[in-house]
């Protein structure tokens, strides 16, 4: 990630990419949509590392916020739940298969 983006590079991102947005502590941070997530992005959220996270899926120009807001892990779990599901779905779902619904018994 670069130190700053020009507004010339912030123009061009936003043109090309498309974000939701969500709140954490008072401010309104833009994510990228889901379909724009990277397993890597997925894999440091399971590991907590929120910063890496952060400057995979944030807007270049929120990234900054999000570290200095210094948030606690609860208001960031709650803004990872709303930004995922602004993003287009909620973090946790799978598209994997459905269980089956018919039990099965042992004979």
């Amino acid at each position: 990630m670069s130190e700053t983006t020009t507004p010339a590079e912030s123009q061009e991102i936003e043109a090309t990419e498309e974000y939701a947005t969500a709140e954490l502590a008072g401010e309104t941070l833009r994510v990228k949509t889901i379909g724009k997530w990277r397993p890597s992005y997925m894999r440091a959220l399971r590991l907590s590392d929120f910063d890496t996270w952060a400057e995979g899926v944030l807007h270049p120009d929120d990234v900054q916020t999000f570290i200095d807001a210094d948030a606690t892990f609860d208001e960031i779990n709650a803004f990872v739940g709303d930004a995922a599901q602004a993003a287009g779905e909620p973090v946790g779902k799978s598209a994997g298969r459905a269980r089956s619904s018919r039990s099965t018994r042992k004979r």
